[in-house]
């Protein structure tokens, strides 16, 4: 064989291998912002549906949704801390 069919080779490799990588990163982000905003919204309604009963309540609106969204759980309490702290 060529040497420069054995360096076209490789660099075609290393240039797939960087391609998808690069592809991949995105991907996982992504999945993982929407996990986050499933688990988020699911808590917030959970929160909502039963803390009518001891009378806790977050609004839903664009912001408490984007906070939720990104950051999930740990949103979730800084919304409520923030409520309480605004509320008293």
């Amino acid at each position: 064989m060529d040497i420069n069919i054995l360096i076209a080779f490789a660099l075609g490799l290393l240039l797939i291998y960087l391609i998808g990588r690069v592809m991949l990163v995105p991907l996982k982000l992504m999945f993982k912002l929407l996990i986050n905003a499933v688990i988020g919204g699911v808590v917030l309604w959970v929160i909502n549906y039963f803390g009518t009963y001891f009378n806790i309540h977050i609004p839903l609106n664009p912001v408490t949704a984007l906070t939720a969204g990104f950051l999930g759980i740990p949103g979730i309490v800084m919304l409520f801390v923030v409520q309480q702290i605004i509320i008293k």
